[in-house]
């Protein structure tokens, strides 16, 4: 089963997510500010919306992928809002790591419009996204779940139905994302230091991906630091961001967390030194300096 689908925030996840679903037959309009990443999606077969609004109208479900909770309210309820335009009854895919509470406010805002709220953050990178391997992180209603479990899992082969509670995929990607950072903190600064011991790199991560030391990200980014790559897969901001989102979760939840807040103002100390726009594999630079 295959139907339309208007993706709002085509960058390097929602652009995979988008090629996906052209792969798989699904019908895509596409809006983003960028319109090169617009027009990359249209020789691919998608229909090129300049609105949020154009990219709602007969659309079967609306996924959102843009940065934060400011944008995703705008592209929603905005002056061109998308949630104008939908059908009552359509869903909404909520994909960007923000506060749980304001996952509750937008899917508050989308039920007054008769409009069913999909709390779906995802995890994974592009090229995961690109091959349907990322994961989803899902919470709404059952029914709303059913209705649209063609569409998620055509978006993805790792789902996990984390519960009815919108709000909770939001809390389950935070904490993923806090821990994610911890370890590519770590990881950064385990490699400056195998650096400064004399260690090759290379052959260091080598070591560290068939033993205890490894995680997934460390991997990855650090293979990107090594050969010098910081072209932006995720921004350095993103995860700054999204430890700042789980602290405060933390806080509100009553959690004193201990290398939650090292980690944070680890990305801040790189944002403060100029790499902010670089892909966050370069943390390494950061342990690099004196």
């Amino acid at each position: 089963m295959t139907g339309t689908v208007g993706i709002v925030g085509v960058g390097n996840m929602g652009g995979g997510m988008a090629a996906r679903l052209l792969a798989c037959g699904w019908r895509v309009q596409a809006c983003d500010l960028v319109e090169a990443k617009v027009q990359a999606l249209v020789r691919q077969g998608a229909r090129a919306a300049a609105s949020p609004q154009e990219a709602a109208q007969g659309a079967d479900a609306l996924i959102v992928c843009v940065v934060d909770a400011a944008q995703s309210r705008a592209v929603l309820f905005g002056p061109e809002g998308a949630a104008a335009a939908l059908e009552r009854g359509r869903a909404v895919l909520l994909c960007p790591t923000i506060a749980p509470q304001d996952v509750e406010a937008l899917a508050s805002g989308l039920a007054e419009r008769g409009l069913a709220a999909i709390d779906a953050p995802m995890s994974g990178g592009p090229a995961r996204a690109r091959d349907g391997s990322m994961s989803l992180m899902v919470a709404c209603d059952d029914a709303v779940y059913a209705a649209n479990r063609a569409l998620l899992e055509a978006l993805s082969g790792k789902v996990f139905r984390i519960g009815t509670r919108v709000g909770d995929g939001a809390r389950t990607k935070l904490v993923n994302n806090l821990l994610a950072a911890i370890n590519l903190a770590g990881a950064a600064e385990a490699m400056a230091l195998a650096e400064r011991l004399g260690l090759d790199l290379a052959r260091t991560l080598d070591v560290i991906e068939q033993s205890s030391g490894q995680s997934w990200i460390g991997s990855d980014r650090m293979r990107r630091a090594i050969a010098g790559d910081y072209a932006p897969r995720a921004h350095v901001t993103l995860l700054q961001k999204d430890t700042g989102l789980a602290l405060q979760a933390a806080r509100a939840a009553g959690f004193q967390a201990s290398l939650g807040p090292v980690a944070h103002e680890a990305f801040n100390r790189a944002v403060a030194a100029g790499d902010a726009e670089l892909d966050d594999a370069a943390l390494l630079r950061l342990f690099r300096r004196p």
